[in-house]
């Protein structure tokens, strides 16, 4: 049970751990697979389509039931310094700031996955998530550090661009009662050259979409900061990438229960 003071950690770490699991397991990791096609009268193949349906969205279920009960086992075991970090713990404790300071260093990392259940690494190989036990802190290590920095990131300065008309879910995979964060559509690296360069005005600098960390992830994934400002600039030329929509499929049936 997680206790109420720790619930908002608890959610960002759940969402944390979410997005590297299905970085790890999303079709764009799995290319190169060929479909065997499907011989047969047209009723036999419709039969065969609604069988892989119903398998997907099982297996989504499933992997859903599994991200929520391993970001519980994964979460309580840690040091609670670490489930109740925030920006405010670490402007009065130095001490915890350099300890937490990322990247991580390896002594740190070796300190948290050590605390970890013996059955975590047991667990992620189910799924065939890691190799072996001495992939765990390499797979684990950048969703720590994901984790560190939305637990401990100042608050956000607020533009009416952030504030207005904020979605209940997610404006790529549509899921709800998941953390969301702010996607600036024009990268801020690329300001100063999408003006420069007529690309886009002053005024539509801090347009943004709110994501999930999953689908924020894979968009900066499949496109430059450069290609992002001047060819995907909006929710809906991001959609019309087909690797983009096809992840926004897969991803949107993986779901937990709301809290």
């Amino acid at each position: 049970m997680i206790p109420d003071d720790e619930q908002n950690n608890f959610d960002i770490f759940l969402d944390c751990l979410s997005a590297t699991i299905v970085a790890s397991l999303s079709p764009s990791n799995k290319k190169g697979q060929r479909k065997r096609a499907v011989k047969g009268r047209k009723n036999e193949i419709k039969a065969v389509i609604q069988d892989a349906t119903e398998k997907q969205e099982n297996d989504a279920a499933e992997l859903g039931e599994f991200v929520e009960y391993l970001s519980t086992e994964l979460f309580l075991s840690l040091p609670p310094t670490l489930r109740t970090l925030s920006y405010a713990l670490l402007q009065e404790s130095p001490a915890l700031a350099t300890t937490y300071s990322t990247p991580l260093s390896p002594d740190t990392l070796s300190t948290i996955t050590s605390s970890l259940p013996p059955s975590t690494t047991d667990s992620l190989s189910s799924y065939s998530i890691i190799p072996s036990p001495s992939h765990l802190d390499k797979f684990l290590e950048p969703m720590f550090t994901s984790y560190i920095n939305a637990a401990s990131a100042p608050p956000p300065e607020y533009t009416p661009a952030l504030t207005a008309s904020r979605p209940s879910g997610c404006e790529i995979c549509g899921r709800e009662h998941v953390p969301l964060t702010y996607h600036h559509l024009i990268p801020r690296q690329i300001h100063a050259k999408a003006v420069k360069r007529g690309w886009h005005q002053d005024w539509q600098l801090n347009k943004v979409a709110w994501l999930c960390r999953a689908c924020h992830s894979f968009v900066h994934k499949v496109a430059t900061n450069e290609e992002l400002a001047r060819e995907y600039y909006d929710v809906e030329l991001l959609m019309g990438r087909e690797d983009v929509r096809k992840f926004a499929q897969w991803v949107g049936r993986v779901r937990w229960k709301a809290r």
